[in-house]
């Protein structure tokens, strides 16, 4: 496991205080809780965009906080996708793998593989603003796994995506989890995202673990 310590985090109104969290070495960690619980915060402070001086991230012989955001090596989801919008897909795939320095070679050959994984032969040459709420949400998870992370983060990934979208799209991503065997976070508040994702799940109240 990886173990997030001293994740600590006080504001004006809200503290975030855990102590210690640990992260399964494979499958689903989900974390999750109501609105304004912390999740979003514990998120952004995991990728770097929130600074803790006192979070610490052990995973193996690195403590992943001490390192700047791109040698982390997080593969990460925003329920917002984040995506190039006068891009297509693939062009912000090839771009993360540029962006993680990717050989090329490899970075065409795993693009590949993704491209039928995640279903996006059909579309990937279009414009993001073209896709569908669905398309775009899997060009986002290939752009985030192209860059070979070694934890996977999605906050909230099926919010936007109407009912039978979700339930497909998660059964979809379950899928090529499983089959990449690389370890995940997923950020929720959705009682079915946890039933078919989570193979553990931590829930965080008022910015503390429960």
């Amino acid at each position: 496991m990886s173990v997030v310590e001293g994740l600590i985090l006080e504001f004006d109104d809200f503290k975030v205080e855990i102590p210690r969290w640990e992260i399964l070495d494979s499958g689903v960690t989900a974390l999750s809780g109501p609105s304004g619980s912390g999740k979003t915060t514990v998120f952004r402070t995991l990728i770097g965009l929130i600074p803790c001086p006192t979070f610490k991230w052990k995973f193996g012989n690195e403590d992943l906080a001490q390192l700047d955001i791109p040698e982390r090596r997080l593969g990460v989801v925003f329920q917002s996708l984040e995506l190039f919008p006068h891009m297509t897909g693939r062009e912000n795939i090839f771009f993360a793998a540029r962006a993680r320095k990717i050989a090329n070679d490899e970075a065409k050959s795993d693009f590949k593989n993704l491209i039928h994984e995640l279903r996006l032969e059909s579309c990937v040459d279009r414009s993001v603003q073209l896709l569908s709420g669905g398309e775009r949400q899997r060009v986002a998870l290939a752009r985030a796994l192209i860059g070979q992370p070694r934890v996977l983060l999605l906050d909230e990934p099926f919010s936007s995506l109407d009912i039978q979208m979700r339930e497909d799209a998660r059964q979809l991503i379950k899928t090529v989890i499983k089959k990449r065997n690389i370890p995940t976070i997923l950020i929720t508040h959705d009682t079915r995202d946890l039933e078919v994702l989570a193979d553990r799940v931590d829930r965080i109240e008022n910015g503390r673990l429960r």
